[in-house]
Protein backbone atom coordinates (compact mmCIF):
# COMPACT_ATOMS: atom_id res chain seq x y z
CA UNK A 1 0.00 0.00 0.00
CA UNK A 2 1.43 3.96 -1.27
CA UNK A 3 3.36 4.92 2.45
CA UNK A 4 2.09 8.56 1.60
CA UNK A 5 -1.53 7.43 1.84
CA UNK A 6 -1.27 4.80 4.93
CA UNK A 7 0.72 8.44 6.15
CA UNK A 8 -2.46 10.26 5.33
CA UNK A 9 -4.42 7.76 7.13
CA UNK A 10 -2.68 7.97 10.51
CA UNK A 11 -2.78 11.77 10.38
CA UNK A 12 -6.67 11.34 9.92
CA UNK A 13 -6.89 8.83 12.83
CA UNK A 14 -4.50 10.80 15.12
CA UNK A 15 -6.52 13.98 14.61
CA UNK A 16 -9.56 11.99 15.41
CA UNK A 17 -8.60 10.01 18.10
CA UNK A 18 -7.55 13.85 19.75
CA UNK A 19 -11.09 15.14 18.64
CA UNK A 20 -13.60 12.63 18.81
CA UNK A 21 -15.88 15.35 17.26
CA UNK A 22 -14.51 15.31 14.22
CA UNK A 23 -16.66 11.72 13.12
CA UNK A 24 -19.54 13.09 12.89
CA UNK A 25 -18.24 15.56 10.24
CA UNK A 26 -20.92 15.16 7.23
CA UNK A 27 -17.31 14.59 5.17
CA UNK A 28 -16.49 11.99 7.51
CA UNK A 29 -19.69 9.73 7.39
CA UNK A 30 -18.23 7.30 5.22
CA UNK A 31 -15.19 6.52 7.50
CA UNK A 32 -18.10 6.29 10.85
CA UNK A 33 -20.26 4.06 9.11
CA UNK A 34 -16.92 1.80 8.46
CA UNK A 35 -15.98 2.22 12.21
CA UNK A 36 -19.21 0.96 13.51
CA UNK A 37 -19.91 -1.56 10.91
CA UNK A 38 -16.54 -2.88 12.57
CA UNK A 39 -18.75 -3.53 16.15
CA UNK A 40 -16.99 0.43 17.09
CA UNK A 41 -18.82 2.55 19.39
CA UNK A 42 -18.47 6.90 18.14
CA UNK A 43 -18.80 9.33 21.30
CA UNK A 44 -22.21 11.08 20.62
CA UNK A 45 -21.74 14.54 18.74
CA UNK A 46 -21.50 16.99 21.32
CA UNK A 47 -24.21 19.44 22.66
CA UNK A 48 -26.99 16.76 21.42
CA UNK A 49 -27.61 15.05 25.20
CA UNK A 50 -26.33 17.87 27.32
CA UNK A 51 -26.96 21.52 25.47
CA UNK A 52 -27.64 23.58 27.72
CA UNK A 53 -29.00 27.41 26.82
CA UNK A 54 -28.00 30.68 28.17
CA UNK A 55 -28.57 31.12 32.15
CA UNK A 56 -31.66 32.81 32.88
CA UNK A 57 -30.64 35.85 34.67
CA UNK A 58 -33.44 38.26 35.96
CA UNK A 59 -33.00 41.72 35.63
CA UNK A 60 -32.71 44.12 38.20
CA UNK A 61 -36.12 45.10 39.66
CA UNK A 62 -36.99 48.94 39.96
CA UNK A 63 -39.42 49.58 42.69
CA UNK A 64 -40.47 52.97 43.85
CA UNK A 65 -39.67 53.80 47.74
CA UNK A 66 -35.80 53.74 49.76
CA UNK A 67 -34.53 51.11 51.24
CA UNK A 68 -32.14 51.03 54.47
CA UNK A 69 -30.50 48.26 55.81
CA UNK A 70 -31.45 46.31 58.93
CA UNK A 71 -30.60 48.47 62.21
CA UNK A 72 -28.37 46.42 64.37
CA UNK A 73 -29.01 47.90 67.73
CA UNK A 74 -29.19 45.52 70.54
CA UNK A 75 -33.40 45.19 71.39
CA UNK A 76 -35.28 47.78 73.10
CA UNK A 77 -36.25 47.32 76.89
CA UNK A 78 -39.24 45.60 76.95
CA UNK A 79 -41.74 45.42 80.25
CA UNK A 80 -42.86 42.53 82.55
CA UNK A 81 -46.64 41.72 81.66
CA UNK A 82 -46.66 39.94 85.05
CA UNK A 83 -46.21 43.43 86.86
CA UNK A 84 -49.68 44.43 88.83
CA UNK A 85 -50.55 48.06 87.10
CA UNK A 86 -51.45 50.16 89.69
CA UNK A 87 -53.73 53.40 89.10
CA UNK A 88 -50.23 55.73 90.42
CA UNK A 89 -48.07 53.61 87.44
CA UNK A 90 -50.84 54.10 84.92
CA UNK A 91 -50.82 58.00 85.69
CA UNK A 92 -47.23 58.00 85.57
CA UNK A 93 -47.33 55.96 82.41
CA UNK A 94 -49.67 58.61 80.92
CA UNK A 95 -47.24 61.73 81.62
CA UNK A 96 -44.43 60.08 80.24
CA UNK A 97 -46.39 59.31 77.03
CA UNK A 98 -47.12 63.25 76.70
CA UNK A 99 -43.27 64.04 77.08
CA UNK A 100 -42.89 61.71 74.61
CA UNK A 101 -45.14 63.41 72.04
CA UNK A 102 -43.45 66.78 72.77
CA UNK A 103 -40.22 65.80 72.39
CA UNK A 104 -41.56 63.93 69.13
CA UNK A 105 -42.90 67.24 68.37
CA UNK A 106 -39.65 69.29 68.53
CA UNK A 107 -37.75 66.33 66.71
CA UNK A 108 -35.70 64.89 69.83
CA UNK A 109 -36.49 61.26 68.88
CA UNK A 110 -34.01 59.81 71.20
CA UNK A 111 -35.45 61.79 74.25
CA UNK A 112 -38.93 60.61 73.16
CA UNK A 113 -37.72 56.58 72.95
CA UNK A 114 -35.96 56.93 76.27
CA UNK A 115 -39.90 58.53 77.99
CA UNK A 116 -41.90 56.23 76.18
CA UNK A 117 -39.48 53.29 76.98
CA UNK A 118 -40.07 54.16 81.00
CA UNK A 119 -43.68 54.16 80.50
CA UNK A 120 -43.54 50.89 79.01
CA UNK A 121 -41.81 49.63 81.91
CA UNK A 122 -44.27 51.40 84.14
CA UNK A 123 -47.53 49.84 82.36
CA UNK A 124 -46.18 47.10 80.18
CA UNK A 125 -49.64 45.55 78.87
CA UNK A 126 -50.78 48.78 77.33
CA UNK A 127 -50.73 47.85 73.15
CA UNK A 128 -50.98 52.19 72.87
CA UNK A 129 -47.34 52.61 74.43
CA UNK A 130 -45.65 49.89 72.53
CA UNK A 131 -47.64 51.02 69.31
CA UNK A 132 -46.31 54.68 70.07
CA UNK A 133 -42.84 53.85 70.69
CA UNK A 134 -42.99 51.47 67.07
CA UNK A 135 -43.64 55.17 65.51
CA UNK A 136 -40.65 56.66 66.82
CA UNK A 137 -38.50 53.95 65.51
CA UNK A 138 -40.18 54.48 62.33
CA UNK A 139 -39.24 57.55 61.93
CA UNK A 140 -35.54 56.82 63.26
CA UNK A 141 -35.62 54.62 60.56
CA UNK A 142 -35.25 51.54 62.82
CA UNK A 143 -37.46 48.81 61.42
CA UNK A 144 -36.91 45.91 63.26
CA UNK A 145 -36.74 47.95 66.45
CA UNK A 146 -40.33 49.20 65.10
CA UNK A 147 -41.19 45.28 64.18
CA UNK A 148 -40.61 44.25 67.28
CA UNK A 149 -42.86 46.85 69.04
CA UNK A 150 -45.42 46.80 66.70
CA UNK A 151 -45.63 42.54 67.17
CA UNK A 152 -45.82 43.11 70.99
CA UNK A 153 -48.65 46.13 70.56
CA UNK A 154 -50.75 43.51 68.28
CA UNK A 155 -50.04 40.62 70.41
CA UNK A 156 -52.03 42.48 73.53
CA UNK A 157 -54.35 44.28 71.16
CA UNK A 158 -54.90 42.59 67.88
CA UNK A 159 -56.91 45.21 66.67
CA UNK A 160 -54.46 48.06 66.96
CA UNK A 161 -54.72 50.21 63.94
CA UNK A 162 -51.44 52.00 65.15
CA UNK A 163 -49.36 48.68 65.55
CA UNK A 164 -50.54 47.61 61.74
CA UNK A 165 -49.95 50.88 60.62
CA UNK A 166 -46.41 51.12 62.23
CA UNK A 167 -45.59 47.70 61.82
CA UNK A 168 -46.71 47.99 57.84
CA UNK A 169 -44.52 51.16 57.63
CA UNK A 170 -41.33 49.44 58.89
CA UNK A 171 -42.02 46.94 56.70
CA UNK A 172 -41.80 49.30 53.56
CA UNK A 173 -38.55 50.78 55.03
CA UNK A 174 -37.32 47.56 54.70
CA UNK A 175 -38.55 47.19 51.09
CA UNK A 176 -40.84 43.84 52.35
CA UNK A 177 -43.39 45.24 50.25
CA UNK A 178 -45.73 42.10 49.89
CA UNK A 179 -45.65 42.15 54.36
CA UNK A 180 -46.19 45.67 54.28
CA UNK A 181 -49.25 45.99 51.95
CA UNK A 182 -50.63 42.87 53.96
CA UNK A 183 -50.71 44.88 57.41
CA UNK A 184 -51.47 48.58 55.96
CA UNK A 185 -54.50 47.00 54.41
CA UNK A 186 -55.28 46.11 57.74
CA UNK A 187 -54.68 49.11 59.60
CA UNK A 188 -56.77 51.31 56.80
CA UNK A 189 -59.54 48.40 57.45
CA UNK A 190 -59.48 49.69 61.32
CA UNK A 191 -59.06 53.36 60.85
CA UNK A 192 -58.04 54.78 57.53
CA UNK A 193 -55.92 57.66 57.29
CA UNK A 194 -54.21 59.49 54.39
CA UNK A 195 -50.73 58.60 55.16
CA UNK A 196 -52.07 55.11 55.49
CA UNK A 197 -53.30 55.42 51.93
CA UNK A 198 -50.58 57.27 50.74
CA UNK A 199 -47.40 54.41 51.87
CA UNK A 200 -50.19 51.62 50.60
CA UNK A 201 -50.63 53.11 47.45
CA UNK A 202 -46.69 52.62 46.61
CA UNK A 203 -46.52 48.67 48.45
CA UNK A 204 -49.33 47.84 45.96
CA UNK A 205 -47.85 49.22 43.00
CA UNK A 206 -44.90 47.65 43.91
CA UNK A 207 -46.18 44.14 45.49
CA UNK A 208 -48.09 44.28 41.32
CA UNK A 209 -44.38 44.67 40.10
CA UNK A 210 -43.06 42.05 41.96
CA UNK A 211 -45.69 39.68 40.82
CA UNK A 212 -45.17 40.09 37.36
CA UNK A 213 -41.02 40.12 37.68
CA UNK A 214 -42.05 36.45 39.70
CA UNK A 215 -44.55 35.51 37.25
CA UNK A 216 -42.34 36.07 33.97
CA UNK A 217 -38.61 34.51 35.20
CA UNK A 218 -41.23 31.72 36.07
CA UNK A 219 -42.99 31.60 32.82
CA UNK A 220 -39.22 31.83 31.01
CA UNK A 221 -37.73 28.89 33.64
CA UNK A 222 -40.67 26.55 32.69
CA UNK A 223 -40.45 27.23 28.51
CA UNK A 224 -36.66 26.28 29.29
CA UNK A 225 -37.20 22.98 30.94
CA UNK A 226 -39.87 22.24 27.99
CA UNK A 227 -37.08 23.18 25.45
CA UNK A 228 -34.89 20.68 27.54
CA UNK A 229 -37.22 17.66 28.34
CA UNK A 230 -37.87 18.16 24.30
CA UNK A 231 -34.38 17.97 23.11
CA UNK A 232 -34.17 14.90 25.43
CA UNK A 233 -36.86 13.05 24.08
CA UNK A 234 -35.80 13.53 20.19
CA UNK A 235 -32.16 12.57 21.22
CA UNK A 236 -33.27 9.24 22.51
CA UNK A 237 -35.86 8.36 19.93
CA UNK A 238 -32.63 9.33 17.90
CA UNK A 239 -30.32 7.13 19.80
CA UNK A 240 -32.85 4.65 19.25
CA UNK A 241 -33.23 5.39 15.43
CA UNK A 242 -29.72 4.78 15.29
CA UNK A 243 -29.36 1.86 18.06
CA UNK A 244 -31.63 -1.02 17.72
CA UNK A 245 -30.60 -2.30 21.09
CA UNK A 246 -31.27 1.10 22.76
CA UNK A 247 -34.66 1.51 23.32
CA UNK A 248 -37.09 4.33 23.62
CA UNK A 249 -38.16 5.18 26.95
CA UNK A 250 -41.11 6.71 25.93
CA UNK A 251 -42.90 3.47 24.50
CA UNK A 252 -41.24 1.63 27.48
CA UNK A 253 -43.35 3.95 30.08
CA UNK A 254 -46.59 2.50 28.31
CA UNK A 255 -45.73 -1.19 28.07
CA UNK A 256 -44.88 -3.16 31.44
CA UNK A 257 -42.19 -6.24 31.01
CA UNK A 258 -43.82 -9.40 32.44
CA UNK A 259 -47.25 -8.45 32.98
CA UNK A 260 -50.35 -8.54 31.31
CA UNK A 261 -51.41 -5.32 30.32
CA UNK A 262 -55.71 -4.89 30.03
CA UNK A 263 -56.74 -2.36 27.37
CA UNK A 264 -60.36 -1.38 27.56
CA UNK A 265 -60.48 0.98 24.53
CA UNK A 266 -59.76 1.35 21.04
CA UNK A 267 -57.44 4.48 21.40
CA UNK A 268 -55.70 2.53 24.25
CA UNK A 269 -55.17 -0.43 22.20
CA UNK A 270 -53.59 1.08 19.57
CA UNK A 271 -51.09 3.07 21.25
CA UNK A 272 -49.25 0.13 23.35
CA UNK A 273 -49.53 -1.68 19.84
CA UNK A 274 -48.05 1.44 18.37
CA UNK A 275 -45.36 1.62 21.25
CA UNK A 276 -44.56 -2.20 20.99
CA UNK A 277 -43.87 -1.65 17.23
CA UNK A 278 -41.53 1.20 18.17
CA UNK A 279 -39.58 -1.30 20.22
CA UNK A 280 -39.77 -4.02 17.77
CA UNK A 281 -41.36 -6.26 20.20
CA UNK A 282 -43.63 -9.23 19.65
CA UNK A 283 -47.71 -8.74 20.40
CA UNK A 284 -49.80 -11.40 21.86
CA UNK A 285 -53.18 -10.35 21.84
CA UNK A 286 -56.13 -12.10 23.80
CA UNK A 287 -59.88 -11.62 23.32
CA UNK A 288 -61.42 -12.79 26.07
CA UNK A 289 -64.70 -12.18 27.93
CA UNK A 290 -66.51 -11.97 31.29
CA UNK A 291 -68.83 -14.90 30.52
CA UNK A 292 -66.39 -16.99 29.14
CA UNK A 293 -65.81 -20.31 31.26
CA UNK A 294 -62.40 -21.52 28.88
CA UNK A 295 -61.36 -18.12 29.48
CA UNK A 296 -61.01 -18.30 33.24
CA UNK A 297 -58.68 -21.25 32.43
CA UNK A 298 -56.21 -19.50 30.04
CA UNK A 299 -56.25 -16.51 32.32
CA UNK A 300 -53.68 -18.11 34.79
CA UNK A 301 -51.98 -19.37 31.86
CA UNK A 302 -51.92 -16.25 29.86
CA UNK A 303 -50.40 -14.59 33.30
CA UNK A 304 -47.63 -17.24 33.67
CA UNK A 305 -46.56 -17.02 29.78
CA UNK A 306 -45.63 -13.07 30.50
CA UNK A 307 -43.78 -14.17 33.34
CA UNK A 308 -42.34 -16.47 31.49
CA UNK A 309 -41.47 -14.33 28.11
CA UNK A 310 -40.86 -10.43 29.60
CA UNK A 311 -39.59 -9.11 25.83
CA UNK A 312 -43.09 -10.13 24.49
CA UNK A 313 -46.08 -7.72 24.86
CA UNK A 314 -49.14 -9.65 26.59
CA UNK A 315 -52.76 -7.50 25.94
CA UNK A 316 -55.56 -8.26 27.05
CA UNK A 317 -59.04 -7.05 25.18
CA UNK A 318 -62.86 -7.29 26.52
CA UNK A 319 -64.66 -8.41 23.34
CA UNK A 320 -67.74 -6.84 24.37
CA UNK A 321 -65.51 -3.46 25.24
CA UNK A 322 -63.88 -3.71 22.26
CA UNK A 323 -66.14 -4.73 19.67
CA UNK A 324 -65.24 -2.97 16.79
CA UNK A 325 -61.92 -4.10 16.83
CA UNK A 326 -62.63 -7.74 17.36
CA UNK A 327 -65.57 -7.35 14.35
CA UNK A 328 -62.33 -6.42 12.17
CA UNK A 329 -60.25 -9.12 13.05
CA UNK A 330 -62.76 -11.48 12.51
CA UNK A 331 -63.26 -12.56 16.12
CA UNK A 332 -65.31 -15.81 15.87
CA UNK A 333 -64.97 -17.13 19.49
CA UNK A 334 -63.19 -16.70 22.78
CA UNK A 335 -60.57 -17.02 23.76
CA UNK A 336 -58.58 -15.95 20.83
CA UNK A 337 -55.09 -15.13 20.39
CA UNK A 338 -53.48 -12.59 17.83
CA UNK A 339 -49.84 -12.62 17.30
CA UNK A 340 -49.07 -9.47 15.99
CA UNK A 341 -45.23 -8.34 14.48
CA UNK A 342 -44.69 -4.85 13.00
CA UNK A 343 -48.21 -3.69 13.41
CA UNK A 344 -49.43 -6.82 11.83
CA UNK A 345 -51.39 -9.77 12.60
CA UNK A 346 -49.43 -13.17 11.70
CA UNK A 347 -50.64 -15.70 13.37
CA UNK A 348 -53.38 -16.88 15.68
CA UNK A 349 -54.59 -19.41 17.71
CA UNK A 350 -58.33 -20.33 19.08
CA UNK A 351 -59.45 -21.98 22.24
CA UNK A 352 -57.89 -23.61 25.10
CA UNK A 353 -54.08 -24.23 24.26
CA UNK A 354 -51.05 -23.86 26.03
CA UNK A 355 -48.50 -25.56 23.78
CA UNK A 356 -50.53 -24.03 20.85
CA UNK A 357 -50.26 -20.33 22.27
CA UNK A 358 -46.59 -20.62 23.92
CA UNK A 359 -45.30 -22.81 20.29
CA UNK A 360 -46.92 -19.72 18.37
CA UNK A 361 -44.88 -17.38 20.48
CA UNK A 362 -41.59 -19.25 20.43
CA UNK A 363 -42.12 -19.81 16.42
CA UNK A 364 -42.40 -15.81 15.98
CA UNK A 365 -39.66 -14.94 18.47
CA UNK A 366 -36.95 -17.54 17.03
CA UNK A 367 -36.71 -19.75 19.88
CA UNK A 368 -38.18 -22.89 17.56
Amino acid sequence: MDSTRVAELQQLIGLCKSNPALLHDSSLAFFKDYLQSLGGSVPEKPGLADHDEDEIIESDLELDGEIIDPDDDPPQKMGDPSVEISEERCDAAQLLKSKAMQAVAENNLEEAIDYLTEAILLYPSSAILYAARARVFVKMRKGSAAIRDADTALKINPNSATGYKSRGMAWSLMAQWEAAASDLRLASKLDYDEEIYSILTKAESNVRRIEEHRNKYERLRKEKEARRIQREKHHQSEKSRQDPQVEDPNSLAVLRDGEVISTHSSDELEKKLKAAQNLSRVVVLYFTATWCGPCRTMGPVYTSLAEKYPKVVFLKADIDELNDIAHRLNVSGVPTFFLVKDGKEVDKVVGVTRIGLETMIKRHTGQL
